[in-house]
């Protein structure tokens, strides 16, 4: 009787845990229908790459940062390509308003440092798959910190900056969008 309810209690306190893990969303991306003004804004794209929102919630115990990537692991040849880094977003942020991710950097947290992704541009370059290939995966990943600042080399590769917040990691969250034309 008392294993049984030792078990009880181990599963609930399972339960609960899971039920405050670290999440992130996009209230911009809805059934995977990205309005066009997110989608990217070379010719041929439609769009304008204006950046996604993004809200997250319960982050690890003793983040003081973030760090946050998004990529079409589709792309390329399966190769992938980077849509959006940044880091150091202080970990009093609970998201990122729609436009943050801006070419200037300037609507996102005070000390976040926007990466060069695949345009070879800082900044957040929307969804835009050839035509015909298919939908494609857009995965963003938010990293919880335990150091305020990301320990990465100067103009870091979108692979270090993601070899880095890996490892520095407390935890992670993600949430993945599709799109295709």
């Amino acid at each position: 009787m008392i294993s049984r309810l030792c078990f009880t209690v181990l599963a609930l306190a399972a339960f609960a845990t899971q039920a405050t893990a670290f999440e992130i969303s996009s209230p911009s991306v809805s059934n995977d229908k990205w309005n066009a003004k997110y989608l990217g804004d070379n010719a041929g794209c439609g769009g304008k790459s204006v950046s996604i929102a993004l809200a997250w919630k319960d982050p690890p115990a003793g983040t003081k940062s973030y760090a946050l990537t998004m990529f079409d692991p589709d792309a390329n040849g399966g190769k992938g390509f980077w849509h959006w880094l940044a880091w150091n977003i202080p970990a009093s942020a609970k998201g990122l308003a729609e436009g943050a991710g801006s070419k200037s950097g300037k609507r996102m947290p005070k000390g976040t440092v926007s990466g060069e992704g695949g345009v070879g541009r800082a900044g957040y370059f929307g969804p835009c798959p050839p035509p015909g290939s298919g939908k494609h995966h857009y995965v963003v990943t938010l990293y919880a910190l335990a150091e305020a600042k990301l320990r990465t080399p100067d103009n870091p590769s979108p692979e270090m900056v993601s070899v880095a917040a890996k490892s520095q990691a407390l935890g992670e969250a993600s949430v993945t969008y599709t799109f295709g034309r």
